[in-house]
């Protein structure tokens, strides 16, 4: 593990971060670990898929009701034996 100091952080910054820490019954350092980690490393454990989470984000602007084309029946493959 490595240490990372965070220098000139807002007052602000820091009472919400100890009211975050207080609220969730953790320290200060860990509140900023369990934040840093869900901004920088990939949600792999999520078993929402991309489509479902850009549907979520953007369903309450209303959307649009696509037209779809009714589907045709698949071509059969071609022959590609040497008629022998």
């Amino acid at each position: 593990m490595t240490s990372l100091t965070i220098r000139n952080i807002d007052e602000s910054v820091k009472t919400g971060l100890h009211l975050l820490a207080s609220k969730h019954g953790q320290s200060m350092e860990e509140e900023a670990l369990q934040i840093l980690r869900q901004v920088v490393l990939p949600s792999s454990n999520s078993s929402e898929g991309l489509g479902s989470r850009i549907h979520r984000r953007f369903a309450a602007l209303g959307g649009v009701e696509l037209i779809l084309p009714e589907r045709m029946p698949s071509r059969q493959s071609p022959d590609l034996s040497d008629g022998t």
